[in-house]
């Protein structure tokens, strides 16, 4: 009898069991402005050193509750921001944003529904399509690779509520106003406006001094989204990388693709390969060499862009 109760709590207790460890190392919260806080993840890829956790989960505590913008990269993460914002306020989370399909951002929302059932997702339509699709499997295997099984445990909770570009939430008291894009960072993304705070949470659409991935994204989408982010003229920038600020680095990232696209149309105009342009454009981004995944990123960046040019 004491083997089937002891056998029946592990079932139903096996989602606050889940994976190797429990939860990843705490991070502190940062109160950016009144109610609004956001979680700096160091920067990197996913790997066993951070425990998949890179990304800035951040959230609002609103009238009636509170509001989440990309709860992190497992359940494991998930769990650490859940007991962070538990010292900020007593009230639930009501709704999680997702701002685009990479796994790093959004594969915590299994423990954010742990702890609040009845909270709603929402995200781009094309994310929830492609991660329906085979992209949440993706994700949780590739967090598991990269982390030695650390995420082991993690299961895709997909968002079911799509959010469309101009699209207004009204959530206690607060207005989160949409700004979406379909060639951005991942081709799925959303930057949420907090109206009337001046707040814009960027997603990966724009980083802190962070060298962009851009292999499931564009250029053109990313400057466009770039551009559209500083003309809305907030006061705190949140990226999905890095940490908050005024728009000085949204314009440094400007700047950084500015001189990137113009060398690689002048140099493909001469002919030249992508490794023939890859010292000379260091050279002239030599400004920003000590910005994070410079060395992982810039030689991609340059060969993406060559196919870029191609196509125009």
């Amino acid at each position: 009898m004491r083997l089937i109760t002891l056998i029946t709590a592990l079932v139903f207790c096996s989602p606050a069991l889940a994976g190797p460890s429990d939860v990843v190392r705490t991070y502190p919260a940062q109160k950016i402005s009144a109610g609004t806080y956001v979680i700096h993840g160091p920067q990197g890829v996913p790997s066993k050193a951070n425990q998949s956790f890179m990304n800035n989960p951040a959230w609002v505590v609103t009238q009636d509750g509170v509001v989440v913008i990309d709860p992190g990269s497992s359940v494991q993460a998930g769990r650490m921001v859940v007991a962070q914002i538990r010292k900020t306020t007593g009230k639930p989370v009501t709704h999680v944003f997702d701002t685009h399909v990479h796994g790093d951002h959004w594969l915590g929302n299994q423990a954010i529904l742990e702890a609040w059932p009845k909270a709603t997702l929402v995200a781009h339509p094309d994310m929830i399509k492609l991660a329906r699709n085979g992209a949440d499997a993706f994700w949780i295997k590739l967090m598991s690779d990269m982390t030695g099984g650390y995420t082991d445990g993690t299961r895709a909770v997909i968002p079911t509520v799509e959010a469309a570009d101009g699209q207004e939430f009204r959530i206690g008291g607060k207005t989160f106003r949409i700004h979406s894009s379909t060639d951005a960072h991942s081709r799925t993304d959303l930057m949420i406006e907090m109206v009337e705070d001046q707040i814009l949470f960027t997603g990966d659409n724009v980083l802190n001094h962070q060298v962009m991935n851009l292999r499931d994204g564009t250029f053109k989408g990313v400057m466009k989204a770039t551009d559209r982010a500083l003309g809305l003229n907030a006061k705190r920038y949140v990226p999905g990388h890095g940490k908050t600020g005024d728009r000085r680095f949204v314009e440094d990232q400007k700047a950084y693709f500015g001189i990137l696209m113009s060398e690689v149309r002048r140099m493909y105009g001469e002919g030249k390969s992508d490794y023939e342009m890859k010292p000379v454009i260091a050279d002239k981004l030599k400004a920003y060499q000590d910005w994070a995944e410079w060395d992982a990123n810039l030689g991609q960046q340059i060969s993406l862009a060559v196919l870029e040019v191609e196509q125009e």
